[in-house]
């Protein structure tokens, strides 16, 4: 049995409770709801044998030799990877993630044709205000874990109750629990589209958005197709680069004079993203059928995933040497375990396939717009490009600390800007 079946009893119990599951948890009727909207509950269980199998995978990795260099320009390490994949065969526990993941309610329901996974957590507070949090690449709802309650139970996190969202955090198509798409076509814009439906299907009638990495551009998406349940949205990866900014980084000229000094870093840093970061990315974007190293080994893909960027890479290293900051060794590994043990190496990689829009670019977006500048973000977004790309800027704040994986990195920070962010969006 694949490892993210169910049991036929499993399924028929679900059928059996979908109805009840679904409404006991919307806030309100859904109206004219046809077979193909339905909401149906999701138990989150994985066999024995696939914890076993994934372990002596990893104990059976054939290693190649040693960097040639002294410092991770060749890429991931093999003394980072190394310590990595012996925590993972030995003393890592998936159940506890499993049984964190379990404990949320989890629903799938069908948009356009497939299954999209989501967790649903409301608040107990009335007026708490809804949210749609989207993960990127190489993430998952992993990554949104450690906000969930700081954002549904302020009151228990340093916050009032006027704080509250009522929070959806669904798993992109291809990725985690959702379907895998068989046809092309599931692009950002299309995710966009989804998950407006999903916030409708729910009942959610005004709510707002928001996203990092993938999740910034699906939710930016959604602020350029601009719905009118959508009150706002905030990025922690805007899309802000203006146009002789992308020239001059395309041309290799070096950047335009008369920059401030926080945009001359922002320059900086997206020259070296473009020059040397890219790899990963431009192999997803034109080959990603072609991997199926990572979907056949354990570590293999667990490499692919930690080189993402330097500075996170940089973070997750010191994690697996005894200096965890921001990230665990668990962290870590729970992202990478949900991707093996769900199969989805090749169908999270197709999105960089599919999409054609550009990540930095401005997308003449109007509605309320609120950006988080983490400064060791693929470059920290200067408040000038913010105010220049987005008419409508609502918020902006040049953190201290975090990187690009915001929410799993910094919880409390992140929850705290979502907290600014959307107040003045709520309605009182």
């Amino acid at each position: 049995m694949p490892a993210t079946s169910l049991s036929t009893t499993r399924r028929e119990l679900i059928a059996a409770t979908a109805v009840v599951g679904a409404l006991s948890l919307m806030p309100g009727t859904l109206s004219a709801a046809g077979a193909g909207d339905s909401i149906r509950p999701f138990a989150v269980s994985f066999t024995p044998d696939a914890i076993t199998e994934l372990r002596r995978r990893v104990a059976a990795t054939r290693w190649p030799e040693r960097e040639t260099v002294t410092d991770d320009s060749q890429g991931v390490q093999l003394a980072t990877i190394q310590k990595l994949a012996r925590y993972w065969a030995t003393d890592y526990d998936w159940r506890r993630c499993e049984a964190q993941l379990a404990a949320l309610p989890n629903f799938l329901t069908e948009i356009d044709g497939l299954d999209i996974h989501f967790i649903h957590v409301r608040s107990k507070h009335g007026n708490a205000l809804p949210i749609i949090v989207t993960h990127g690449w190489p993430g998952s709802i992993v990554e949104q874990l450690k906000i969930v309650d700081p954002l549904t139970n302020p009151t228990a996190h340093g916050g009032s109750a006027s704080d509250a969202f009522h929070v959806v955090i669904p798993s992109m198509p291809g990725y985690g629990f959702s379907g895998k798409p068989t046809t092309t076509g599931w692009d950002p814009t299309r995710i966009a589209g989804a998950w407006t439906v999903l916030m409708k299907r729910l009942g959610y009638t005004q709510f707002v958005a928001q996203g990092g990495d993938w999740g910034a551009l699906v939710t930016e998406q959604m602020g350029v197709q601009a719905p009118s349940e959508l009150l706002g949205i905030h990025t922690n990866m805007p899309a802000a680069v203006p146009k002789e900014i992308s020239k001059a980084l395309h041309s290799g000229d070096g950047p335009p004079p008369g920059l401030a000094a926080d945009e001359n870093h922002a320059f900086e840093r997206l020259a070296f993203f473009f020059t040397k970061g890219l790899a990963y990315a431009q192999e997803m974007g034109n080959r990603p059928q072609t991997l199926y190293a990572i979907a056949d080994s354990p570590v293999g893909l667990a490499a692919w995933f930690l080189d993402h960027d330097a500075l996170s890479y940089e973070l997750i290293a010191r994690a697996f040497n005894s200096q965890p900051e921001g990230l665990t060794r668990d962290d870590v590994l729970d992202n990478i375990t949900l991707a093996w043990l769900t199969s989805t190496a090749i169908s999270s990689a197709r999105l960089y396939w599919e999409n054609k829009l550009a990540f930095f670019a401005p997308k003449n977006i109007t509605i309320p717009v609120a950006v988080s500048a983490f400064p060791d973000e693929l470059y920290q977004a200067p408040r000038s490009w913010a105010e220049r790309a987005y008419p409508n800027l609502i918020h902006y704040s040049k953190l201290d600390k975090g990187g690009h994986f915001a929410a799993w990195e910094q919880p409390e920070l992140l929850t705290a800007e979502l907290r600014a962010a959307f107040r003045p969006l709520r309605q009182n």
